[in-house]
């Protein structure tokens, strides 16, 4: 999915990261525009976290270009507009929350007070305790508010409510999009279809390394919006023939619409007991995402 009419924050050409024999990323091609919130989503293992850590300059493709800014990521003038929050982030325990703040903003021309970061991210109340005290939602989202203390233009975000309830991760979400809002590009990696839903506009979908689909949510639901449907029968065969059945797995059947399916059932007099309908995973969804011959333009 491209956009012509904004500046180009990030790109990706044809990029590899190999590690070893495995490979995490392969033959990524893939370019961030000013303004936009890209979810990239896939399931544990697809290369999301390898594809963040390249265009945060920790790690160099094996082949292929990576670019943020028009410049090179591993260096750090290219970096100067960039933020980020990494799976794991090392706090020191011993500083306080608000000199936690501090130390980051000071590496940052245009920075943010801690008081108004704090407020903004719901974490006021722990500005003079030590960060060895806070729980670790509290510091999930301490991590997450660094990530923009410095106004940066491009913020690259890698599963940002990791350890957060339910009700945490709804109150971050709301706070990441007042982010954007303020004119933050923001880049969310997830494997929450939920999560993606919620928050961006433009969803890359990654599996085995490479980007399978690049459209805009709706597009992206209508692709991965999988149930499945259990069932017990006789004829299992003719159970997979019928219409809008992705694939098989034993007594599981994926669909993309339950109702019409169900109907079809019941009309073709196959018998069936023991049914049960829930939304499929996203890695099961992925599976059929990926064997699917829905999968025009998959690259």
């Amino acid at each position: 999915m491209t956009n012509d009419t904004t500046t180009t924050l990030a790109t990706l050409e044809h990029v590899t990261r190999r590690f070893g024999d495995v490979t995490a990323v392969n033959d990524v091609s893939l370019d961030i525009h000013e303004g936009e919130m890209v979810g990239l989503l896939g399931p544990n293992g697809a290369g999301k976290t390898t594809v963040i850590s390249m265009l945060q300059g920790r790690r160099r493709p094996t082949s292929g270009a990576v670019r943020i800014f028009g410049g090179n990521p591993a260096d750090a003038p290219s970096r100067r507009q960039l933020g980020s929050t990494p799976q794991e982030t090392a706090l020191p325990d011993s500083l306080k929350v608000g000199e936690v703040i501090d130390f980051v903003g000071a590496h940052f021309a245009d920075r943010r007070t801690p008081s108004n970061l704090a407020e903004e991210f719901g974490i006021a109340e722990f500005l003079k305790r030590q960060v060895g005290s806070l729980s670790g939602g509290q510091k999930r989202r301490l991590s997450v508010a660094l990530a923009f203390v410095g106004n940066p233009r491009l913020v690259l975000l890698d599963e940002p409510t990791t350890g957060l309830d339910v009700d945490a991760r709804h109150s971050l979400w709301a706070v990441l999009r007042a982010q954007h809002a303020r004119g933050a590009t923001v880049v969310v990696t997830s494997h929450y279809l939920e999560e993606i839903e919620a928050l961006a506009e433009r969803v890359v979908v990654m599996a085995a390394g490479r980007v399978v689909a690049d459209d805009s949510l709706p597009g992206i639901l209508n692709r991965v919006g999988v149930r499945l449907v259990r069932l017990q029968s006789s004829q299992p065969d003719r159970v997979a023939a019928l219409g809008g059945v992705d694939r098989r797995e034993g007594d599981s059947y994926f669909v993309r619409d339950s109702d019409a399916f169900l109907t079809e059932l019941v009309r073709s007099g196959i018998d069936f007991r023991d049914l049960t309908v829930r939304g499929a995973t996203l890695e099961e969804a992925f599976l059929s995402l990926t064997d699917s011959t829905q999968l025009e333009g998959a690259r």
